[in-house]
Formats: C-alpha cells, structure tokens, sequence
C-alpha cells in the first residue's frame, strides 16, 4: 500500500512536468536536426513538419493541467482580492462549475474525433505507419487531468474555508517548487 501511495504521491506532483518536458525535448529536437539537415543537407524528413505540431497537443493541453493545479491560469483577481472572503469563495466555486462545464463538452467532442482517427486508422502525414489518434488524445486526457486538478483545488479550498483559513486566489509561480510554496 505504501508503494501505491508513494506512486500516487509522484503522479500527482510530476505527471504534468515529466509530460510536458518530453514533449516539449521531441518538439525542440526534431525542429533543431531538422532544420540542420534542411539548410546543410537540402533534405527533410516528410514527417517533420507534422509531428512537432502533433506534440504540441500534448504541451498544450498537460500544460493547461499544470497551471490549474497552481492555480497560476489566466484570472482577473483586482477585483476578487478586493472581495470579501465568502464572495472570494463563492467566485472561486463558480470557476470550477465552469471548468466542469466546458471541460465537460471538451472530452466529450474530442473523444468523438479519437474515436474517428482509431476507426479510419488514420496516420500523421509522411509517415507510414504513426497513428493520429495518439496525438488527438492528448485533448481528452489532458482535460481530463486538468479536471481532476480542478476537483483536488475545489476539495481544498472547501477545507480551507470551513477551517478559516485564507481562500489561495492566487497561484504559485511556475517556476517554484509547490512544496514550498504550500508552506
């Protein structure tokens, strides 16, 4: 059981990150040996236009799920530092019925156009045999995720709030470790 715990425990504090960093190294490698054998060698994988664009689905949508798990997403919070408490609380929850909402139709559209990609075993073009639907999956599990994300800071902050505590309208820093950051 402690294992399982411990797994979660990294999941839950690195899935994003590790993702996102693998994307982004693929992204930035192909695009870097391809431009290099594109103006030294004239040539250039068919693939290599399509492929980093593909990965970015993954940056984008784990990244969106990382800013939510901070809390450093775009908000307006001039007028809502200004409010009290409860109000603060109360525009927080309507936030996460939002998300839930959109999220919602997101995962539900996207999954749909998977779905399609895995029927008509569709490939990434200039390659032979890269499945699309591995690309477009990146949309439903990144919602997915950034909605878990949503619930864990529903579930906190209705802690926080009961307890008396201080409503965290706002984020942590990208850059910082939230280990720290959570005091």
């Amino acid at each position: 059981m402690n294992l399982a715990l411990a797994i979660y425990r990294w999941l839950d504090e690195n899935l994003e990150k590790f993702i996102v960093v693998i994307a982004y190294a693929f992204c930035a490698g192909i695009v870097a040996v391809e431009v290099f054998r594109r103006y030294v060698f004239d040539s250039q994988a068919p693939w290599s236009t399509f492929v980093p664009s593909y990965m970015f689905l993954w940056l984008t949508w784990l990244g969106a799920s990382y800013c939510v798990k901070l809390r450093s997403h775009l908000v307006f919070n001039e007028v809502r530092d200004r409010m009290p408490r409860t109000a603060q609380y109360i525009f927080l929850q309507l936030d996460y019925v939002l998300y839930v909402l959109f999220g919602t139709i997101v995962i539900y559209w996207s999954f749909d156009l998977v779905q399609l990609h895995m029927e008509m075993e569709s490939i990434v073009p200039g390659t032979d045999d890269v499945l699309s639907w591995w690309f477009y999956s990146a949309t439903p599990v990144g919602w997915s995720l950034l909605l878990f994300r949503v619930a864990q800071n529903a579930i906190e902050d209705f802690n926080d709030f009961r307890n008396g505590d201080p409503i965290r309208v706002h984020g942590e820093a990208l850059t910082g470790d939230s280990e720290t950051a959570h005091g």
